[in-house]
């Protein structure tokens, strides 16, 4: 048996009756890892000794009797999510051996449970793209096929859990970013609710729309996780002290009768017949299932990428203004520095790849005197409409599917030289960020051997309902049974 191909119940299940232990299991990931890795490039950081000392320590654990969720199940977290001892470097040159002082709070929350770190994945700088082509390092490749991308920003999380180097990852999810890459790889991938998880520890990309979510197996894989990191924080002012759901009597609900909604926006004539047929399967198949299924109109959802992509650049700007290679962070050698304003261009301009850069300016420009109130004021009243036109169509409906890509993964060096198209990568994703809202994309079928997903989005704080939807239709299809033969 190959213990890194178990999902996190099944190994749950070894584990509690002593059939395996958490070492086993953490040494088949590493061998996976150290087999695999050099072709696709998932980690940044490999965390080997300390991941063998959480799972010595979680054997201990359960050989005492105790019990838990995730206790020693091994997992991979997105470099942008800090690790006390473990370099954490946002796949930046700026932090390319920065050491955070203290885990982030969901770190901190799977090591009380007894999850086993391995290491950290790569990703776009700072979260900053839709394909893991912007790393300062280098470009993960999707498991599915080397030549393509794996998505992004998550990308290297994403191709991690494809290639089953573990059993679940952590990623983060500012318009997309677990999302599109779960598509691309075959994976679930889950965006809870702004607010549910605590950003604490996170390196902040657009504040108002960051969230850190799981990428799993499968979809009830996802529930267990959320069930761990859920919940309010004393160190983030913006995680909700809303009560957090029962996840896994969520999954367990019958879904028939529940009522579907189709935005007739996302299925115009630009979407290719390839997926369009994906669609059409999938909406067969929860009308086997019960479901009720109807087309709506939501007219401002067509505005999510302009406004995402004003407002995101804006609180970029804000953000990266305190890597300035002073305090800490990357400092250039042997540069001419007669003034302040020297060091900070010398720093910054090395420090920087071209799209946090590009964000930066744009960003910049959209705060400015002059500009603030016809593209960034403006931008905010628009997410308004959004954020209301989607809870107003949520209040009708149990929840909301569209496509979670317009297409299967992309060619390596496709687009990377076109950032328009890049920003077009979260048509249908970006809306569901704007509004705060929980979004899934579930493995539902493939287009000339590619993965491809669908998005099931639902109303705020009630990620047991779209979990619940996501785990009845991988009980009614296998999609995400097939493996990637890297």
């Amino acid at each position: 048996m190959n213990l890194n191909q178990l999902t996190i119940e099944e190994a749950r299940l070894l584990l509690d009756s002593g059939k395996i232990t958490s070492l086993e299991l953490a040494h088949d990931c590493l061998k996976r890892i150290k087999s695999l890795d050099k072709k696709i490039k998932a980690l940044i950081t490999l965390g080997e000794p300390e991941a063998l000392s959480q799972a010595r320590l979680a054997d201990e654990r359960i050989g005492r009797g105790e019990k838990g969720t995730l206790l020693g199940i091994p997992y991979l977290a997105k470099d942008n999510l800090l690790t006390k001892g473990i370099r954490t470097t946002a796949a930046s040159k700026m932090l390319e051996n920065y050491i955070a002082p203290y885990n982030a709070t969901v770190i901190a929350k799977l090591e009380q449970a007894g999850a086993v770190l391995l290491g950290k994945t790569n990703l776009d700088e700072f979260a900053h793209g839709a394909s893991t082509e912007n790393s300062a390092f280098f470009t993960t490749k999707n498991p599915w096929d080397l030549k393509r991308v794996p998505g992004g920003s998550s990308g290297g999380s994403a191709a991690a859990v494809a290639a089953d180097f573990c059993l679940f990852a952590l990623g983060s999810d500012t318009g997309g970013s677990i999302r599109q890459p779960a598509s691309f790889c075959s994976v679930a991938g889950f965006k809870p609710s702004y607010g549910r998880v605590s950003r604490h520890g996170l390196m902040s990309m657009t504040s108002s729309t960051d969230v850190i979510g799981p990428l799993t197996k499968t979809v009830a894989d996802a529930a267990l996780v959320m069930s761990v990191i859920a919940g309010a924080d004393k160190f983030d002012s913006t995680a909700s002290s809303v009560k957090v759901e029962d996840y896994q009597a969520g999954i367990k609900k019958n879904i028939k009768g529940m009522k579907l909604a189709l935005p007739q926006e996302c299925f115009g004539d630009d979407l290719s017949p390839e997926v369009r047929k994906v669609m059409d399967q999938a909406i067969a198949d929860f009308k086997k299932m019960g479901a009720e299924v109807e087309t709506v109109s939501l007219p401002h959802m067509k505005y999510g990428i302009p406004v995402y992509y004003i407002i995101t650049p804006s609180e970029v700007s804000s953000n990266l203004a305190r890597f300035d290679g002073l305090r800490y962070g990357y400092r250039a050698q042997n540069k001419k520095t007669d003034t302040l304003n020297d060091i900070y261009l010398n720093n910054r301009g090395e420090g920087f790849g071209p799209e946090a850069k590009r964000r930066i300016m744009l960003g910049t420009y959209a705060l400015s005197a002059g500009y603030y109130d016809a593209y960034y004021k403006k931008a905010q009243a628009v997410r308004i409409l959004i954020t209301k036109e989607l809870e107003e169509a949520l209040a009708k409906y149990d929840a909301i599917l569209t496509p979670t890509s317009p297409h299967t993964a992309f060619k390596i060096g496709q687009q990377d030289q076109d950032p328009l198209q890049m920003y077009l990568e979260d048509i249908f994703v970006s809306g569901p960020a704007l509004a705060g809202l929980p979004a899934l994309s579930v493995p539902a079928g493939f287009i000339e051997g590619l993965p491809i997903g669908i998005q099931i989005i639902g109303p705020k704080f009630q990620e047991a309902k779209i979990l619940g939807l996501g785990a009845k239709f991988q009980e009614a299809t296998s999609w995400h049974k097939t493996k990637a033969k890297i």
